[in-house]
């Protein structure tokens, strides 16, 4: 098998509001987009994050049409707490403040205007090393 290319696709109520989160807050930029579908990519994501319209009838398997519960989107960032401050200054809903775990991940979470779940992540020294 060869992988060409990655995305992740998140089912939204609000295809033009998330996109428009992810534009604006993470840098992403339209690759392709028709009604109730956006596909937008990053230089440095390696992957592209698409939103479908919740309900599309062209939604395969049916199944898998509902919201994303429990699912975190994760970048890893250089300088997580310059990404926090600005992030939180430009007024984007922060649900988990930032902090750093025993083995090393400093991190922070944001929601989206769908609710969707996004994760900075910056690799640090553990705590309990430094």
């Amino acid at each position: 098998m060869t992988i060409t290319d990655s995305a992740i696709s998140l089912n939204v109520a609000d295809v033009d509001a998330s996109s428009a989160w992810a534009r604006k807050y993470l840098g992403f930029e339209v690759a392709m987009e028709a009604d109730g579908f956006c596909s937008l990519a990053h230089p440095d994501a390696g992957f592209n994050l698409i939103y479908l319209r919740t309900g599309l009838s062209t939604f395969k398997p049916a199944s898998a049409a509902g919201h994303a519960d429990g699912l975190l989107v994760v970048f890893t960032v250089d300088d997580i707490d310059a990404d926090y401050e600005r992030l939180r200054q430009d007024g984007v809903e922060i649900i988990t403040p930032i902090e750093t775990e025993p083995w090393g991940e400093r991190y922070f979470q944001m929601a989206d205007p769908n609710g969707i779940v996004y994760q900075l992540v910056q690799w640090v020294t553990p705590p309990e090393q430094a």
